[in-house]
Order: C-alpha cells, then structure tokens, then sequence
C-alpha cells in the first residue's frame, strides 16, 4: 500500500512533537481542570451508563495491557463508546478530552483502528461519517484532533476510505491550507504526509488539484519546518511515477529550486534533493526527464550539490542522492544545445536576459524550429506577455517575438493566428518604459516585411550602415 521508507516515517513522526496541537493536547491530558467529571455527567444524564463503564474502566487503567483487555472485553461497545462521546454530547470540554484519549488509544497501538472499523462494517457505515460534523465545529482543537484522528484510520488499516468522503477531506485539508493565520497548519501538512504514503489516496489527491495546493503553500508564509512537511508531500507523491510526470509539469521543480537557493536547513535540503532524485528516476519517459534535469540545472542545483558534497555526510542516503543528482545534472549539461537551454527557460516562464536572446546566430539557425511542436514556444511567450506583470520577462519575451518574426519569414502570420500581435500592441500602453521600449520594436517587426530591404533604404538615406535591430 505504502512504498516509503519506515526509517523516513519514524523520523517524520516526531515532527508534531512541538506543534500547537500536540501542546494543547499535553494540556488537556495532564490538566487535572480538563479532566471531566464522569459521576456527575453520569447523574445529570449527559452521559449513558455504559458509556460511563466504559470510560471510567480505560481511564483508570495502568497499562497497556490492561486498556488492551478493556477493549478487547466487548469491542463493539468500546467503539460504540468513543464515538458517542464524541457525536453525542455537546459539551466542548468533554468532546476535547475524549477525541485525545481516542488519538492517543490510536497511537498506543496502530492495529486497534480495526476495533472502529469493524464496528462500522457492522453498522453498514463508514467509521468517518460519525465525524463529519465534529469536523465542522467551532473549536479549533476539536476540528483538527478531529482531522488528524481521520488521517490515523485511513492509514492504519487496509479499509481505505472511499472516494466521496476522501475527497470531502481532501477539500477540507487544502482549505486549511490556504487558511490565512492557521495555527494548526503543521498538523493538516502532518495529516497528508501520513495520507500521501498511500498510493490509492495520492491518485485522488492530484485529481483534486493538489500539487497546486501544496506549491501555493510553498509559496507563501512556509517556515521552514513546513516548507519541509509540504516537500514531504511532494515527494511521497513523486513514487508514482505518472504523477511524477505531472509534479514537473507544475513548476514544482522551479519552486523547490528557489527553496533549495535559499535556505541553509539540512533536513529542506535534504528532501528537496531525494524529491528531484525520485523524479529523475520515476518519470519513464525519455524526453521529460531530459527536460527535468534542465530545469534542475537552470535553477542553479549544481552550485548546491557541489557545496553539499563538498561536506561528505554520515548519511548514506543523502550522499548517494548527492552523487547520483550531480552525475545525471553533469550529463544533462553536456548534451546541452543553445536551444535546449532557451526552451527550458521559457518554460520556466523566467524569461532573463541570458546570451541567446541577443545571439543573432542563435535566431537565424533557430527560429523556424519555434514551429515544432505545435508552435508550442511561441504560444508560450504570447502567454506570458497575457500574464506575467514581471517588467523583465515582459522585455524579453516581447524583444524574442520580434526576433522570431525577423527571422522566419511566415511568422506575421503565425503570431496573428495565436493572438501574439494584439498581446504586443496591448503592452504600448504599460506603465514601464523598458516593456513599452521593447513592445514598440517588436511592433515595428511585426510590421515590416522585408527587413533586408528596409536595412538597405536606412543605410542609403543615412548613407550609414544602420543595425536591423
């Protein structure tokens, strides 16, 4: 079911040793105020007789094999038990303590997840659909015990979770995601980590979008204890090697590589390299990861690794991934041709003033395979000039338009056809004079059309030689 290393997961479950949710759990468990008082909700009718059994004989149990006994005794009642506390009574106090029993009876031992299951099974139901509703209370605490506790039952068994209500949870985690100020968040990137070793659940995690998800969190207020959980995610997700593919498609490569330039962490280093091994190694398709290890490079992974491996780790796997990053980024470098270098950087989207864009051999021996694929560059800097507000890439990719068009001598008409003079003409009007600078030279291309004539003309009148760009 799973296919990462329980070495891996062992250190990533004591990520949530410090989170806000684990300390306010430790407070609800240790807290003698906290703690309900079960003979008086039991008198006042709050909570049920067997219940009250139930919960006074766990609660005063001494060890794990004694709890053990306890919910072996009768497992149905026991299950039926902790989930009424939970749904049936509609006190926050008592709802806050039994959901941290119910997480830490889950985490004392992974198999008692069947005791829930089963009692479902017999109920003709889910475990989860007696939850849905305490996922949507008021108390943060209760809403993400209540999330972590789901994330517990879909991975400790085999019962997997059926798409509708994996899909409802997933909505529910990617807005925790983009909730603004969500002190809880290490705990909703904890949940998927757990939910993403599962392949079964990563399928429909990628269908509902979420490697857009996780790379807008990426892009946001990610400290670096998250940065690593969400590259985590990534990763876990990078095993499938058809999702690979769509993670390079994403940008993904780009993001993590400014993550990687930026940061001094070892641990985000770490997880970003064993992600960019993984996709270099999943990704079956020849040309897609050729065009991966480009990204890699353009994104400056290189420097990195050789200051990395300059360090020589203990750690065999983070030297291995060293090492085998360096040798397929080296090779990639080799075989790397002018155009190869441009195409990858347009499709990046981070157009720069790089050589190639000022190399008239480059245009000259280059612009008609601008129509490969499609016209697949050319479409890509049209959009780019619809998008992006980055006056620099705006510059470039309108001044390579231009070019393109002095260059092939059909390229009028293919960029009428997809829209690109009316993206050119739109930026006449920006407000910064470098894009209104070199949208106007890019217009007088699109409008000449013989540009070895008008040279001649210019230099007889000026009777100088005059540049054609």
């Amino acid at each position: 079911m799973a296919d990462v290393s329980p070495h891996s997961i062992a250190q990533v479950d004591m990520i949530n040793a410090t989170s806000k949710l684990q300390i306010e759990a430790a407070d609800v468990r240790n807290s003698t105020t906290n703690r309900p008082n079960w003979v008086s909700y039991l008198r006042s009718q709050i909570v049920p007789q067997e219940e009250y059994n139930f919960i006074n004989a766990y609660e005063s149990a001494k060890s794990k094999a004694e709890r053990d006994e306890i919910l072996a005794r009768d497992p149905n009642a026991s299950a039926k038990a902790v989930i009424c506390l939970i749904t049936d009574v509609a006190k926050d106090q008592i709802i806050r303590y039994v959901l941290t029993l119910f997480d830490d009876l889950l985490q004392e031992d992974k198999k008692r997840v069947d005791i829930f299951h089963n009692y479902a099974k017999k109920e003709k139901r889910t475990i989860w659909s007696w939850f849905q509703g305490t996922l949507t209370r008021q108390d943060p605490f209760i809403v993400n015990m209540t999330s972590s506790i789901f994330a517990k039952l879909a991975t400790y068994s085999d019962t997997l979770m059926e798409e509708k209500e994996l899909n409802h949870y997933f909505s529910f985690l990617k807005d925790q995601l983009k909730a603004s100020n969500n002190e809880y968040i290490n705990t909703t990137a904890r949940s998927l980590q757990m939910l993403l070793r599962v392949d079964e659940y990563r399928q429909e995690f990628v269908k509902n979008d979420g490697i857009t998800a996780l790379l807008s969190a990426l892009n946001g207020r990610a400290n670096f204890q998250l940065q690593y959980q969400l590259i985590f995610c990534l990763w876990s997700l990078s095993f499938n090697p058809e999702i690979a593919e769509k993670i390079q498609a994403s940008g993904a490569i780009q993001v993590l590589g400014d993550i990687l330039s930026e940061c001094s962490k070892e641990k985000v280093i770490r997880i970003v390299f064993a992600t960019f091994r993984n996709i270099l190694e999943k990704i079956t398709d020849r040309e897609v990861q050729r065009l991966s290890a480009l990204q890699m490079v353009q994104c400056k992974t290189l420097k990195t690794l050789e200051l990395m491996d300059a360090k020589k780790f203990d750690d065999v796997d983070l030297q291995e991934d060293i090492e085998f990053l360096n040798e397929k980024l080296h090779t990639s470098v080799q075989d790397l041709s002018s155009f190869d270098e441009y195409c990858t950087e347009v499709r990046s989207g981070r157009l720069q003033w790089s050589p190639v864009h000022k190399s008239e051999k480059f245009w000259r021996e280059n612009a008609q395979r601008f129509n490969e694929k499609n016209f697949e560059l050319i479409k890509i800097l049209v959009q780019i000039l619809d998008t992006t507000g980055d006056p620099l890439i705006l510059c470039v990719a309108a001044h390579d338009i231009g070019e393109y068009v002095r260059h092939y001598p059909r390229g009028k008409n293919v960029l009428e056809q997809l829209q690109g003079k009316q993206a050119v003409m739109r930026l006449l009007s920006a407000d910064d004079p470098n894009v209104r600078y070199h949208a106007l030279l890019a217009v007088q291309k699109l409008m000449v059309h013989n540009w070895e004539y008008l040279g001649k003309q210019l230099e007889h009148e000026n009777n100088e030689p005059v540049a054609a760009k």
